[in-house]
C-alpha cells in the first residue's frame, strides 16, 4: 500500500494531461441519434491523484465518487435554487430538529469484492472518519452518527450547523465507504484504488489517459441511460474543444474565450449549458515578503488594477466582477469594494509608503486566460510605477508554492489564484482562518474577529445575520490590503444538443444523470 501523503494539494500536484495526437479522425457520432448511442465519451480536465473522500481536492475525484459511491443526499436544481433531495440509496432522510438528522437506508445495495451490503454502519463509519480528515472543517459539528438498525440512524450535530446537508453530504465529502472493506486497508487511507464500490458503474483508470465506467450487473438502483463511460483526460482547454469539435467527445468543459466564441458561431449540433459561478479568482499577495509587508504598498496595488479590464482582455467579458469571496447567488454576496481602480491614489500611496523602483514577481497557473490576464495586470501596475516579471508556473509547483512544508512561501509575492467553491459561504471561508497560514491562506494574515465571525457563522441560522456575518468577514480579509478581487468565472460546458447532461453547482459532472434530450 501507498505511503503518499494525502492531502487537499496532492491531487493538484501531480494531474497530468494528454495532447491532441490521435486524437482527431472523423467523428465517432456522425448520424447517429443519442438514444441509440451506449456509449457516452467525454472529457475531463485533470489526472487523479487519491480519491479518498476525506482527502481528495475536488474535481474529477468528485465526479468519480458520483459514479461509484453511495451518499445520503444529493443536489436538486429543479427550481432553480441550490436545493438537495434524498438519494437513491436512501428511503427516508429527514431533518428531525437543529442538530439531529434521521435517515434509513434501501435495501440490496451490495458493495464490490464480497464487503457485504450497504448499512448504517457504513454511514457511521464514513462520516465519524471524515472528523479527522483535510475537510474535517465540513463534519466538525457532527458529533456521532447513533444506528438505530440494520438501514436506520440519525446524524446527531454538538450545535447547530447551517450548512450542513449541501456542505458536508450532497458535495463530494458526503461519499460512504464500506466499513468492511477500509478496515483491510493499511492505515485505513487510499489513494487511487477505492476498497470496495457501491454504484452503477465500475471503475477502471488508465493513468494520464482515461477513466473508464462499465455497467456495474450486481446495481439494483435505478439504471442510467448510457452502459459505459470514457472520460479522456485532456488538460489543455482547445485541445479538448477541438476533439469536441471533430466529435471525438460528446461533452466538455469550455474556456471564456471559446464561450463567447460559442455563442456567436456555434459549433453544429451543440448545446451550452453554464453551471453556476461558484469560482472565485484574486490577485493575492504575500503579507510576510519585505517587499510587500508596508500596507500601503498593498493598497497601491489594489488601487492600482483595473479588474474589468481583466475580464474584457483576458475573458472576452463573460465572467461577472468580483467583490469577494462569496459568489453570486450566495448569502453574503458583495456588491461592492471598498477600493476603485484609481492608478494617482495608488502613486500617492507608494509615495506616501518611500517606494519607488519597485520590482516584483507575479506567479500564476500555466494556463491561457490566467496568464493573459496577469499580463494584463502587469501593464497596470507598470502604470503606475511597479516593475513585475510574469512567471507561469505548471500545476504540480504551483499548488505547493504557499504551502509552508514544500512551497519557498517567503519569496512568494504576487500570485493569481482561483478557488472553487460550494453553494454555501462558510465553505469559502473556511481557507482563510488563521490556521490554514502557510496551507492555504497563502497572503499569511491571521485576525481574532475573522476566526470567530467563521465559528459564528456556521451555527446561525438566521439568513441576515448569517449575510452580515459573511459580509464582514470579506471586508476584514480586504482591509489587509492583500486581495485584489478579480471575477466570479463560471463553469461552461458544450455537448451535443441531443445529449441532457446533469452539473453539480461547483461544476462537476454527473455521468449517471446524463440522457437523451
Amino acid at each position: 500500500m501507498s505511503t503518499l501523503k494525502l492531502d487537499r494539494r496532492s491531487f493538484l500536484a501531480t494531474s497530468g494531461a494528454i495532447g491532441t495526437a490521435g486524437f482527431f479522425g472523423l467523428p465517432l457520432f456522425a448520424g447517429e441519434a443519442m438514444a441509440q448511442v451506449k456509449k457516452l465519451i467525454v472529457r475531463v480536465d485533470s489526472d487523479i491523484n487519491l480519491l479518498d473522500p476525506a482527502y481528495m481536492v475536488g474535481g474529477s475525484e468528485i465526479e468519480i465518487q458520483k459514479a461509484v459511491l453511495p451518499a445520503l443526499v444529493e443536489f436538486d436544481d429543479a427550481d432553480g435554487s441550490y436545493g438537495w433531495r434524498p438519494s437513491a440509496y436512501v428511503e427516508k432522510f429527514e431533518q428531525r430538529d437543529d442538530t439531529h438528522f434521521d435517515f434509513t437506508l434501501k435495501s440490496g445495495f451490495m458493495w464490490t469484492g464480497g464487503n457485504g451490503e450497504l448499512t448504517a454502519e457504513d454511514v457511521k463509519y464514513s462520516y465519524e472518519r471524515m472528523k479527522t480528515g483535510d475537510w474535517k472543517g465540513n463534519f466538525e459539528q457532527l458529533d456521532r452518527v447513533e444506528v438505530t438498525d440494520k438501514y436506520s440512524g440519525t446524524l446527531v450535530l454538538s450545535q447547530p450547523f447551517a450548512p450542513f446537508v449541501i456542505i458536508a453530504l450532497a458535495s463530494g465529502t458526503g461519499g460512504i465507504l464500506s466499513k468492511a472493506a477500509m478496515a483491510k486497508v493499511e492505515g485505513e487511507k487510499y489513494t487511487t484504488e477505492i476498497p470496495a464500490t457501491c454504484g452503477p458503474y465500475l471503475f477502471e483508470w488508465v493513468p494520464q489517459q482515461k477513466f473508464v465506467f462499465k455497467a456495474n450487473p450486481d446495481w439494483t438502483g435505478p439504471k442510467p441511460a448510457f452502459e459505459e463511460v470514457e472520460c479522456l483526460i485532456i488538460q489543455e482547454g482547445s485541445a479538448a474543444e477541438l476533439a469536441f469539435e471533430a466529435g471525438e467527445v460528446m461533452a466538455t468543459k469550455i474556456s471564456a474565450a471559446t464561450h463567447a466564441r460559442y455563442l456567436e458561431t456555434p459549433p453544429a449540433n451543440s448545446t451550452v449549458t453554464v453551471a453556476g459561478a461558484l469560482q472565485y479568482m484574486w490577485l493575492g499577495m504575500n503579507t510576510e515578503n519585505e517587499k510587500l509587508a508596508d500596507i500601503k504598498v498593498r493598497q497601491a496595488i489594489q488601487h492600482a488594477v483595473d479588474a474589468q479590464q481583466v475580464i474584457d482582455g483576458a475573458y472576452s467579458g463573460t465572467t461577472a466582477k468580483s467583490n469577494g469571496i462569496i459568489c453570486p447567488g450566495l448569502i453574503g454576496h458583495r456588491t461592492a469594494t471598498k477600493y476603485s481602480y484609481d492608478p494617482a491614489k495608488a502613486q500617492a500611496l507608494l509615495a506616501e509608503a518611500g517606494v519607488s523602483g519597485l520590482e516584483l514577481e507575479l506567479k500564476t497557473l500555466n494556463v491561457q486566460e490566467r496568464v493573459l490576464a496577469a499580463q494584463i495586470i502587469q501593464a497596470q501596475l507598470q502604470a503606475v510605477g511597479i516593475t513585475v516579471k510574469v512567471i507561469p508556473v505548471d500545476e504540480g509547483p504551483f499548488w505547493e508554492m504557499g504551502d509552508q512544508e514544500k512551497g519557498d512561501y517567503k519569496n512568494l509575492q504576487l500570485w493569481l489564484m482561483r478557488f472553487g467553491t460550494n453553494t454555501d459561504p462558510y465553505e469559502a471561508t473556511q481557507w482563510f482562518t488563521s490556521d490554514q497560514v502557510g496551507v492555504w491562506n497563502w497572503e499569511r494574515w491571521k485576525d481574532e474577529e475573522f476566526d470567530r465571525l467563521y465559528k459564528e457563522g456556521q451555527v446561525e441560522s438566521d439568513e441576515a445575520k448569517r449575510a452580515e456575518i459573511y459580509l464582514r468577514m470579506q471586508e476584514i480579509m480586504e482591509d489587509t490590503g492583500a486581495y485584489v478581487w478579480i471575477n466570479h468565472e463560471p463553469e461552461t460546458f458544450v455537448h451535443r444538443a441531443d445529449l441532457k447532461i446533469t452539473v453539480m453547482p461547483s461544476g462537476e459532472m454527473i455521468w449517471r444523470d446524463f440522457k437523451s434530450a
